[in-house]
Parts: structure tokens; sequence; C-alpha cells
């Protein structure tokens, strides 16, 4: 069983103010980029049988700022949620509305459900378990928390329970034959941490 690494993009301006960002295509911050270099510094010396990242121009930025960027294969199903009418708000300002609403259990209106998502990572967990023994994957925090759970056999809602910040580190090996997590939201590497 291969071993995924995920690695989270770095700051930009919507996770400072916590808006959702789906499919809105926004550039790292000058700290971002800071973020991205110090994940790279992490991840040098390791070597990965395939190098993934989502469309998005944070996801890709941060791979190439993390010097794995000529290696780089970009992935269409690992786009973050689409979040619908919700892209580039945030849950405080859905809650107003929605007191509640959960993204897990409700999707976004005009945007994608949890399990759609998971429908994704399913055929993205097909793909990449034929990659070779290690992989690393740039993406975004819901999206990733997806993939993580259908790696690890749970159901696409599971993500709940597996917050990742803003350039951090987690890793997915195995123990007796089964997936189990190794390391999870890890930022030891960044400066602010």
């Amino acid at each position: 069983m291969p071993e995924l690494w995920l690695a989270r993009h770095g700051e930009t301006e919507w996770t400072i103010s916590r808006q959702h960002t789906g499919n809105t295509d926004l550039p790292l911050t000058e700290n971002g980029e800071r973020q991205a270099k110090a994940l790279g510094a992490r991840l040098a010396g390791v070597k990965f049988d395939a190098v993934v990242s989502s469309p998005m121009q944070r996801a890709r930025r941060t791979a190439e700022l993390a010097g794995l960027g000529d290696r780089l294969e970009v992935d269409e199903d690992f786009r973050e949620y689409d979040y619908g009418e919700y892209n580039g708000i945030t849950t405080a300002e859905i809650k107003e509305t929605r007191p509640d609403w959960d993204l897990w259990r409700d999707g976004c209106p005009g945007g994608e459900t949890t399990p759609e998502v998971g429908a994704r990572a399913d055929r993205m967990v097909a793909r990449l378990r034929e990659r070779g023994e290690r992989i690393v994957v740039f993406g975004h925090g819901h999206m990733s928390r997806v993939l993580a759970a259908r790696w690890l056999g749970m159901d696409a809602t599971g993500g709940r329970y597996l917050k990742m910040g803003t350039a951090t580190l987690s890793i997915i090996g195995e123990e007796h034959g089964h997936p189990a997590i190794v390391l999870w939201n890890d930022p030891s590497h960044l400066p602010d941490a």
C-alpha cells in the first residue's frame, strides 16, 4: 500500500479571513509563499513516485515553491469543494441565515455535496494507489480531508474529524496491511508555528 503525503497549500487572503475558497483561483500571500518554501525544506530529500496537485494556482504554486514543480501532475478531481452560493463567505456568515448548517451534512446550494466530493476522491484513490510507494498531493483543506477519509476507508463525511491548517503536512501510511495515519496536520516546518 503506498504512502500518501498530503500538503495543504500556503496562506491566501481568504484563508486569513476564513472565506470558503472553492473555485476562486487566489494566489498565495507573501507569507503563503514563505510557508511553501518551508514545506519544501521539509520535503527535501524525500523520494516521491508521483507529485500531484489540484489545478488551482494556490496548490500548484505551493508545489513549485516546495521544489517539486518540475514533476507536477495536475488532477482536476482534486479541486476544492464547489461551495456554490457559499463561495467567498465565511461559516459565521452562513450561520446568520442557516444556524444549523453543516458542510459535511448539507453541502452547498448551487455547489457540491460531500458524497459528490467523495466520488471525486474515490477516483483519485483508485488512480493514486497504482502510482508507486510514496505519493505527495498538494491541495486544499476540505478536499484533502475527504481524500484522506476515503483513503482510510471511512465515509467521505469522516473528513470532518481531520483538521488541516495551511501549509501543513499529513501522512497516511499503513499498519498490518491497513491504511493508518502516521502524521497529521503537522506545522513544525513553518516559521510561525
